[in-house]
């Protein structure tokens, strides 16, 4: 293993995270798929990372090795509740943020927050923010069933390469994480609706996230084949932004940070050294 398996409790709650390298910090946000983990998200961004940086991965509040809990009232502030007293926990302090998908949406929010949550001097947002098309993608992976072959489905809705769905020890090792106990059910909890709660509206509506309010220098990462997403919703992002840029990266899915990670590590750290130097 190229970092570090560490645990802090937090608020009462077991809180797993992954750890490497020395200097200033990058915090890495994973995505929210059925098994989703920072393991899966960053397992080929962090090697690159530590060589440069002090790099903290944390499993989100109910995924990965983190304890298993929802809140069914405030549901996603819970979530970025509990990050902020984490990143208050293990001493952040000033840091460059990367998220993609859900990791990605919750960190715009948390960022372009009045006061922003966490004092962020770089932002990189893979796969998030627009308009949350329903589709049949979109519905493959909200009707995973904990079996080998759901999760090869999901994979094949996450990535444009079919190698990945078709790699059997990946796929095992996907889905392993997913049937940890409580994993399922804190992903699939925040679907759930009483009968008198008002109608969801997460998929098919706009993106409320105010994404002028982001102030530091913010990458925008896309995949052109992303199947989760409208086409050009990234470039119509970055141009709301006051500091952006954007790449998008063709014959590429919706992470980027897994699918092209040689080529993602590589402008990750051009950007990072560009606007958040290492020394």
């Amino acid at each position: 293993m190229s970092w570090r398996d560490e645990y802090v409790t937090v608020d009462g709650i077991r809180t797993h995270y992954l750890e490497a390298g020395e200097g200033r910090p990058v915090v890495l946000l994973h995505a929210g798929e059925f098994g989703g983990a920072a393991e899966f998200s960053w397992e080929h961004t962090i090697p690159a990372l530590a060589e440069h940086y002090r790099v903290i991965a944390p499993d989100w509040l109910g995924f990965g090795h983190t304890d298993k809990l929802h809140d069914f009232v405030s549901g996603t502030q819970r979530r970025l509740s509990h990050m902020t007293r984490f990143i208050e926990h293990v001493g952040v302090g000033p840091a460059a943020y990367v998220g993609n998908s859900m990791g990605g949406l919750l960190l715009a929010k948390a960022v372009s927050a009045t006061p922003p949550l966490w004092e962020a001097e770089a932002v990189v947002v893979i796969s998030a923010g627009g308009l949350a098309p329903e589709n049949e993608h979109r519905r493959t992976l909200l009707d995973y069933d904990c079996s080998i072959e759901s999760m090869r489905a999901v994979l094949n809705v996450l990535f444009h390469d079919p190698s990945f769905a078709a790699d059997d020890a990946y796929v095992e090792r996907r889905h392993a994480m997913s049937i940890v106990p409580g994993a399922w059910e804190c992903a699939a909890a925040a679907r759930l609706r009483s009968p008198v709660a008002p109608t969801r509206g997460d998929f098919g509506a706009p993106d409320p996230t105010p994404w002028e309010n982001i102030a530091p220098p913010t990458l925008m990462v896309a995949g052109a084949n992303d199947k989760l997403k409208v086409p050009g919703y990234a470039a119509e992002l970055a141009e709301r932004l006051p500091n952006g840029r954007l790449i998008v990266y063709p014959d590429c899915g919706h992470a980027p940070n897994i699918e092209v990670a040689a080529q993602f590590n590589r402008d990750l750290l051009a950007f990072l050294g560009e606007v958040y130097p290492s020394a």
